[in-house]
């Protein structure tokens, strides 16, 4: 998804993890959103999870007909998408995503370092 409205620069959370938001709204409503959880890995950032949002794209996710869902990457690569919510509005979607990150982030954390070989640390 690109060309938003607003793209602030990225939330560092701890020392190699940051939180990526961007989203577009009209008349006050979010029309797209994508709100991403990326870590710091050989030499790039690197998607953990990702939630988002587009009701206008060909082929994109309108989370107001098809529920919230995280996408979880590994190795680079999305391996699923799991449910957060049923059909919910843009507006209310876009904090339930950035809610369940936050109250998610250190377990999200210990699995891409689990999966990626990376050593245990204490700084979330």
């Amino acid at each position: 998804m690109t060309d938003y409205e607003v793209t602030p620069p990225p939330d560092r959370l701890a020392d190699r993890v940051q939180l990526r938001t961007a989203f577009s709204t009209e008349r006050g409503e979010v029309t797209r959103f994508m709100i991403q959880l990326e870590y710091w890995l050989e030499g790039d950032w690197r998607e953990v999870v990702r939630y988002d949002h587009d009701r206008d794209a060909a082929g994109g996710h309108d989370i107001t007909e098809e529920g919230l869902h995280r996408d979880v990457y590994r190795d680079g690569e999305k391996i699923r998408s799991e449910d957060v919510s049923p059909p919910i509005p843009a507006n209310e979607g876009f904090d339930a995503a950035e809610e369940d990150l936050r109250e998610n982030v250190e377990g999200f954390i210990k699995r891409f370092e689990k999966w990626h070989g990376v050593k245990d640390r204490s700084d979330l």
